[in-house]
């Protein structure tokens, strides 16, 4: 029964030791491969974190852009305080607009 036992262990135990060769192999490749993939940006990433910064940019126009409208009326009424934000807001408007894509024209 012992010389059994012996050859069924020995077979088992090849096994994992064959399996812990592979693991041990194959390890700095996975490691190598999970470095690159956090490492580097895809292009969907990239277009994404594009977009956002465009929705944030589009999004403080907007509020610029009513702000000013605000601030002219005020100005139009005699305030001078908002005269002068109103140049301010103008000239964060003029900063950001270059950085906006043009919207296609749909007439052409």
């Amino acid at each position: 029964m012992a010389p059994f036992l012996l050859i069924l262990a020995g077979t088992a135990l090849s096994g994992c030791v064959a399996k812990t060769a592979l693991d041990v192999v194959t390890a700095p490749v996975k490691v190598a491969g999970k470095a690159v993939d956090l490492a580097t940006t895809s292009q969907s990433e990239a277009d994404e974190k594009r977009g956002r910064e465009l929705r944030k940019r589009e999004e403080r126009l907007g509020k610029l852009e009513r702000r000013y409208a605000d601030q002219i009326d005020d100005c139009r009424g005699g305030d001078e305080d908002a005269c002068e934000k109103a140049r301010e807001s103008y000239d964060e408007m003029q900063a950001i607009i270059p950085t906006i894509p043009a919207e296609p024209d749909p007439r052409t």
